[in-house]
């Protein structure tokens, strides 16, 4: 899972700093702006660092409720402020959550594949092997020159079973066959 997790990560990186970034700069923005707000009528607000801590906690909906605006432009400030904060404090889990979504479908789909990949791989070469294996395409040799050095050849092997080809022909060998085959009346 934690290789899932750095993989959902590095995928949609580019938004998560995206995310961060704006999230970060609304931070320091609306510190500042209830910091000016209540820096002379409320005692909580005394240093920049005061107003940080309190965005610090407000935008990532942590409340403690040590420092809170009491001024009426405060108050607005720190609630307009608060409901777009949260929501880019809260865009990470949105994005690493349609990641996971994305990349869980993309193993599915993954999977699937490679189950189809090998049967799909052997009907190609086995339809190839019939293809090139074929008595009317002698001009298809190189696909056999590796099987050639390992494999009897072709004359070896009609040799070893001619007498299972007569057998089964009721002893006519495979040319005679053929020139049976020619010499008999076509219909047309």
């Amino acid at each position: 899972t934690w290789k899932l997790l750095g993989s959902v990560v590095y995928a949609h990186s580019k938004e998560l700093i995206t995310a961060w970034y704006i999230g970060f700069l609304i931070l320091i923005f609306s510190s500042f702006l209830v910091y000016l707000a209540e820096k002379e009528d409320n005692s909580e607000f005394l240093t920049y660092a005061d107003s940080l801590w309190w965005g610090t906690v407000t935008l990532t909906t942590i409340g403690y409720g040590d420092k809170t605006p009491q001024t009426w432009l405060g108050r607005m400030l720190a609630a307009g402020f608060a409901l777009l904060g949260v929501s880019f404090f809260a865009l990470p889990a949105g994005i690493l959550g349609s990641g996971f979504a994305l990349k869980v479908q993309e193993q599915h789909r993954q999977k699937h594949f490679e189950k189809r990949r090998t049967p799909a791989a052997n009907l190609i070469q086995a339809a190839w092997r019939l293809y090139s294996t074929d008595v009317c395409r002698p001009y298809l040799t190189a696909t056999w020159y590796y099987y050639d050095s390992i494999l009897p050849s072709f004359r070896e092997l009609a040799l070893m079973f001619e007498s299972l080809n007569r057998g089964r022909n009721g002893g006519l060998r495979n040319s005679d066959c053929k020139k049976l085959q020619e010499e008999s009346p076509r219909i047309h």
